[in-house]
């Protein structure tokens, strides 16, 4: 279970710092080499969710979304300084709940 989380927190950074790297330098002007380490993080992204051990893809992805969901808030309150409401943090809970729907519900 931790290892699961572990990747997770990990994919999630990588997602998240790769699009805001390239946000930056397409949005806000930065340096190209922005752009291009955003790149790489977003190809890690899709390298490090391949070492989930849950056997569906569909299930590993739409759980990512719902860790990406409360990575992003927290990526947010952190990097841009924008301190999330309550409503943030109950979506962000919400979709946690949601994940662990999805991937311990007891299936054959």
């Amino acid at each position: 279970m931790l290892n699961a989380i572990v990747i997770f927190i990990f994919a999630g950074l990588a997602e998240i710092g790769g699009g805001y790297l390239i946000w930056l330098w397409l949005r806000e002007g930065k340096s190209f080499y922005l752009g291009v380490f955003g790149g790489v993080a977003l190809a890690l992204y899709g390298i490090i969710a391949t070492f989930q051990t849950f056997p569906s893809f569909g299930r590993v992805y739409a759980a990512y979304g719902g860790v990406f969901i409360v990575l992003s808030v927290l990526w947010g309150w952190g990097i841009d300084r924008k301190t999330p409401d309550l409503y943030d943090w109950i979506g962000a809970c919400i979709c946690l709940i949601g994940v662990s729907v999805m991937l311990f519900a007891p299936r054959q």
